[in-house]
């Protein structure tokens, strides 16, 4: 080694902030610890703050699944209470669904050219936390279905933003695991959810108000609360970051770069969105995310619902939605590592679909009064269809056809979670309850292979590229993520 190197060497490992984080770029492009040493200062800084507004954002979305049934012993519940049809609970979570999918696109687009993310997550976050409080106040049928359609405005863009936040700071690499670190903070949700649903049971007609309306008010007012947060301490761009020193925002920018990577107001050229909206590759990506979110909304909107029909009375119902949750968190997290760590997001999505499918192909062929052993099976679809979600989410990004259309296509993605949405309000049907919901569960079976299926074809097709050395549309040469 010669001198040189030996100084650069010295120089990188006596430069430190006074967290002694500090990394120098010029030394440090090609140095497993400088990244290392980055990327833990990037995550203390923006992981827990993401995972946290990202679960309120779900409990704000999937708390009308627990409203739906909550105190319906003594006829309390929401549905109870406006006097609701299940037909009418699932035309309002339509509205919601054709809100979410339609905002999802011109959300990002704002985001990308007009926006801080600080500023427009924020705004989404002050927006849908004020109407779900509000939404404890409704009195008739037309006023849930107005404020579900602007809940769902709101709540559209606000995952992709997420998801293409994540892109700036983070290398392909590093993605899966950052992206479960936030998604499965939604299964806490429906784990916090489902506490937070029994404990409200018992302020059922205090201060004159419902169960269902305090789970309103208490998950609103939070929402709102946290909004603060997000302007104040969620970071923006590396280049800004003024809690990193020059040179490490230096390196930050130019880590990401290296991968065609990185945030740009540049506008994508028509042959670029159009590869990204259109190309079989990509809406190969959409359909399979889309299974697999047919099975998740299932669990989002309709999980109180099943295990009330395992025959739990709707308080332990609320406490039985639990496991299956805190399950698929631990889950999600170590399988996401691994899909990074050995560069294999289709496999291990593949498999963890697989497993959800056979769960619920093994619901499907229980009898209705087989309790336990359905909520067993229900407990092994959730180890499988959560996992499988931030693996196929990172694979996206990682994979678009330009790096100015990431945006495009993270918000092209969830845009599908609202066409999931609408497939799975309508498929537990309330007067399938006493022979154990066989439509839900066949077709959330059929989903879960469908994704598997996706996910395998895809990695073939990688793999296929990369042996072919095939560009990118903006002719770049690329090393397509497996």
């Amino acid at each position: 080694m010669d001198k040189s190197t030996t100084a650069d060497t010295q120089q990188l490992e006596n430069l430190r902030d006074q967290n002694g984080d500090d990394v120098k770029t010029s030394s440090s492009t090609h140095d497993p610890k400088a990244h290392r040493r980055l990327r833990h200062k990037i995550d203390r800084r923006l992981m827990p703050l993401c995972a946290w507004i990202y679960m309120l954002n779900y409990l704000d979305r999937s708390n009308i699944g627990n409203a739906k049934i909550l105190n319906s012993e003594t006829g309390d519940s929401f549905l109870q209470r406006l006097n609701m049809t299940a037909r009418e609970y699932s035309i309002a979570i339509t509205l919601f669904a054709i809100a979410y999918s339609a905002f999802d696109v011109p959300s990002n687009w704002v985001l990308k050219r007009y926006a801080r993310p600080s500023y427009w997550l924020a705004t989404l976050m002050l927006g849908w936390g004020i109407l779900t409080l509000a939404f404890a106040f409704v009195k008739n049928y037309s006023a849930v279905l107005g404020v579900r359609f602007m809940i769902g405005l709101f709540e559209a863009g606000f995952y992709p933003g997420i998801v293409y936040l994540i892109t700036f700071w983070y290398r392909q690499e590093e993605r899966s695991l950052r992206i479960a670190f936030v998604t499965t903070s939604a299964t806490l949700a429906g784990a916090f959810g489902g506490c937070i649903a029994y404990g409200v049971a018992f302020l059922n007609q205090k201060a004159g108000l419902e169960g269902w309306q305090w789970l309103f008010v208490i998950e609103g007012a939070v929402t709102i609360a946290a909004t603060l947060l997000v302007v104040i301490f969620l970071p923006d761009y590396p280049s800004s970051a003024k809690w990193l020193s020059e040179e490490e925002r230096e390196f930050a920018v130019q880590r990401i770069e290296e991968q065609q990577g990185g945030f740009t107001r540049e506008p994508a050229s028509r042959r670029e969105i159009l590869e990204t909206c259109f190309s079989p590759r990509m809406l190969a990506h959409y359909v399979s995310y889309y299974a697999n979110v047919v099975v998740i909304s299932s669990l989002i909107y309709f999980c109180p619902t099943i295990v009330n029909g395992l025959g739990y009375s709707s308080v332990q119902a609320q406490l039985m939605t639990i496991p299956p949750w805190a399950i698929g968190f631990v889950i999600s997290l170590c399988l996401a590592w691994s899909a990074d760590h050995f560069n294999a997001r289709g496999l291990h999505a593949a498999v963890a679909a697989a497993i959800a499918g056979f769960g619920f192909l093994a619901c499907s062929l229980l009898p209705a009064h087989a309790y336990s052993q359905r909520y067993g099976c229900l407990i092994v679809a959730c180890c499988g269809v959560f996992p499988s979600c931030s693996p196929l989410v990172a694979w996206v990004t990682c994979n678009v056809p330009s790096s100015r259309t990431v945006g495009l296509a993270a918000a092209l993605n969830n845009a599908t979670v609202g066409l999931a949405s609408i497939t799975a309000v309508w498929i537990w049907k309330a007067d399938e309850a006493s022979r154990g919901y066989p439509t839900g569960n066949i077709v959330c079976t059929v989903c879960s292979f469908v994704t598997a299926i996706g996910a395998l074809s895809l990695r073939y097709h990688y793999g296929r590229m990369n042996t072919e050395g095939r560009m990118d549309v903006t002719g770049t040469v690329r090393t397509w993520a497996l």
